[in-house]
């Protein structure tokens, strides 16, 4: 049940980054409080199903920074700095096109603007990113099947000779 549930929100992970990287109209300070209010929302749920070492919960992590981004102040270089230090879980590419993207929606934000994306670039040149943009929605983790073992004895157990296991030998 874990194994599926952390392969579940992957997916709802993974295709709501990939709709918010790819869609100019959901950038907005609104969209990041949504996001993060709903995913506030599926850990307590996973919390409540006992379910938080599944490890679930972490992989909401790139879109949980997504959605702090869309909400931190972007003007001077201590944003800079704080977004350089929260976004761990997304690339360079990832971060500095939601901030291309971002769409103010009332008249209290503004736009990003173009030194402010250059700064977090210059801050972020160290990184060593994969180049891609969007992430990999059909990634399956392996699945893991504990191993149980059996009380009972290998030496009791009589095989039936319908089965043809004649090669069988006991020892």
């Amino acid at each position: 049940i874990q194994q599926v549930f952390k392969q579940l929100l992957y997916m709802i992970n993974a295709i709501a980054l990939n709709n918010l990287l790819l869609r100019k109209d959901v950038c907005s300070w609104s969209t990041g409080m949504q996001l993060r209010f709903n995913i506030s929302q599926l850990e307590e749920w996973l919390h409540g199903k006992n379910l938080q070492q599944s490890g679930a919960a972490q992989t909401l992590e790139p879109l949980i920074q997504a959605a702090q981004l869309l909400q931190l102040k972007k003007k001077t270089s201590e944003d800079a700095e704080a977004i350089c230090s929260l976004c761990t879980s997304l690339t360079t590419q990832q971060i500095i096109k939601i901030l291309n993207l971002y769409t103010p929606v009332n008249e209290f934000e503004e736009r990003v603007t173009v030194a402010f994306i250059r700064n977090i670039q210059k801050q972020l040149q160290e990184r060593n990113d994969p180049p891609q943009l969007l992430l990999d929605f059909k990634h399956t983790f392996p699945v893991v099947f504990p191993f149980n073992p059996s009380a009972i004895t290998m030496d009791s157990i009589h095989l039936p000779a319908s089965l043809n296991l004649d090669f069988l030998n006991k020892v």
